[in-house]
């Protein structure tokens, strides 16, 4: 069973219809007790970074979350705005991030690139596999996700880029450290590919082991 961590960003319920649809049992829920039982975590999202960590807050997840990921060492996959609050911050908002991944939230900016792109982002791009051996992906070859969004992840570790995307300039789109892995694309909305990686995911079961990285 996977928790799908409901902390009223944006709407979850295609999530659970995808994982159904490839025969994996998951739950929405905003009961920490039901998170802290669940063997393995999604934490989706859509909204500003500011009012996600103050939902999260006000529903008293932050410590159970700490406890499952950084403690239990419980898979967690955040998707858009949840994995953009695993970071330190954001260029969006004022309050620190989960701080999980060694890295900062920024605005899609094209001024050095000489670019003159649309913000947000939107539409179907390209996902280029950084490591060969990258659990979320079956293959390195390049597949298509749907993508919404206007900030990005700037990681401090290299290690931690796990797939990047070509808008305007590189930048990266999957992390993966250890039991810790974000997308910054919709695999809820991604069709075939998202249905792969999403059942990549919920395969990991044992593999994600204390010290054991995937990036």
């Amino acid at each position: 069973m996977i928790g799908i961590i409901d902390y009223g960003m944006g709407n979850s319920g295609s999530m659970v219809n995808m994982f159904k649809k490839i025969g994996v049992s998951a739950i929405l829920t905003s009961d920490p007790d039901v998170i802290a039982n669940s063997p393995m975590l999604i934490l989706p999202g859509v909204g500003s970074f500011d009012t996600g960590m103050r939902n999260l807050a006000e529903r008293k997840l932050i410590g159970v979350l700490n406890n499952k990921v950084l403690s239990g060492k419980t898979p967690i996959l955040g998707v858009c705005l949840g994995m953009q609050l695993m970071t330190k911050g954001s260029e969006e908002g004022e309050l620190p991030g989960l701080g999980w991944i060694d890295a900062k939230t920024v605005r899609f900016n094209f001024e050095q690139s000489g670019h003159s792109l649309k913000v947000p982002h939107m539409g179907w791009n390209t996902v280029r596999v950084c490591h060969s051996q990258s659990i979320l992906f079956s293959e390195s070859a390049m597949q298509r996700f749907y993508f919404v969004h206007s900030y990005h992840l700037v990681c401090s570790d290299p290690g931690n880029i796990a797939a990047e995307t070509d808008y305007g300039y590189a930048f990266t789109s999957v992390v993966a450290r250890d039991n810790i892995f974000g997308v910054q694309f919709h695999p809820e909305k991604s069709h075939k590919f998202g249905m792969k990686l999403l059942g990549n995911f919920a395969r990991l079961g044992q593999s994600c082991q204390p010290g054991a990285s995937k990036a």
